[in-house]
Formats: C-alpha cells, structure tokens, sequence
C-alpha cells in the first residue's frame, strides 16, 4: 500500500520537510510505503481552462503535474503539505493541485487524503481548509488528527521544537494507515459504495 506526499514548499530540508519526515517515517512503521515528491522549487503554471486534458487525457503543459499523475492514480492516499504564505497555500502547490485534479479521469474514491500546513503563527486554519477542498470534490475520505493537522515554525529547523505539532503528524500517520488499510478490506468484503450518474445543474437556465 503507498501514500504519495506532495510537500509543497519551495524550501529543502525546511520546516514542511520536517513535517513531512515525521509522517513519512510513522507510515513506514505503520507498513505504509510513502512516496515524497517536493514540487513548491519547480516552475508550476496555473490551469487555462483548455480543456486539452478532456481529450488528450493529459494536461497541456507537460511538468510535474503529468508526471504526478501516474504517482497519484496509483496510491492508496495523497498527503499534501504547505508552508502558509500570506494566510494561504503556496501558489505553486495550488497551481498544481488545480491541474492535477482536474486534468486527471481516473476514479479517486475512497483515496485517502490528509492536507498538512506549517506556519510561524496565523493562517493555518484558513490553508488547511483551503487544501481539504481537493479531496471532498473527488469522493475522499479525510484522515483527521488530535488537533488541526498544523505544524509551527519560521526559521529553519524551528518545527522540531514544536512537539504537540510533530504528535498531531504522527497521530496522522498512522489515523491514514488505518484508513487506507480499512478501505482495503472493505472493497475486498463490500465493495465502492454505488455510484450515480453526474447530474450537472448551472445556476443559470435558459
């Protein structure tokens, strides 16, 4: 089983980084294999609206995100991590995230996802409401934590003197490895839960 990590910040080894290793490192105890890809240093535009991907079924712009993809479609989770840049994600991770989700057909239900965000004080709760998003729109189920799934910090190495947040991504780790593990079997006993046709409604009618 695999749990695909996308840490989100422009910064190696910095304070997300921490908090991504603390996951990563409890999901291999737990028999989960993670997978960390860092995609805050790369140049990452934003979707156009194209709608290429429809057709190709790949987007346009052949970066990270068609290389996610695969990464994505077979995990059993998607963790994403964020520094708080002005009370919000960082514009490349959501760059990302819009693309990825939107250029991408394949079913991710009963996926786990977990979002993770690491700030100096305020904007945390507003980012990881932000992040959680992505995954209610495709039929994921959220693993929670004991607390906010947030990490504190500002220069480099200071999230390691945050104990309560490295906990919270522990606790984390291992809330997802349950899940992912849970859902497993309960595909195996039951199966996905049954899906209707999607019935589009704009808000305007002719």
């Amino acid at each position: 089983m695999k749990v695909l990590i996308i840490n989100g910040s422009p910064r190696i080894g910095g304070n997300t980084s921490i908090a991504v290793d603390e996951i990563a490192k409890t999901l291999r105890e737990e028999g989960i294999e993670p997978e960390v890809v860092q995609i805050g240093n790369q140049n990452i535009r934003g979707c156009i609206a194209c709608g290429t991907c429809g057709e190709k079924g790949k987007c346009v712009f052949d970066d990270a995100v068609n290389e996610l993809a695969p990464k994505f479609e077979e995990a059993d989770g998607l963790i994403v991590a964020s520094p708080v840049y002005y009370a919000s994600a960082n514009a490349t991770l959501i760059a990302c995230l819009d693309r990825l989700f939107y250029s991408t057909s394949f079913d991710k239900s009963m996926k786990v996802g977990a979002s993770v965000v690491v700030c100096r004080r305020g904007g945390a709760s507003a980012t990881f409401d932000e992040l959680n998003k992505y995954f209610t729109i495709a039929n994921m189920p959220i693993a929670s934590s004991q607390y906010w799934n947030s990490v504190h910090g500002s220069a480099k190495g200071e999230a390691l003197k945050d104990e309560e947040g490295l906990q919270t991504m522990r606790v984390l780790a291992r809330n997802t490895a349950f899940l992912v593990k849970s859902i497993a079997l309960g595909r195996q006993q039951y199966g996905l839960p049954q899906k209707e046709q999607h019935v589009w409604t704009n808000f305007i009618q002719d």
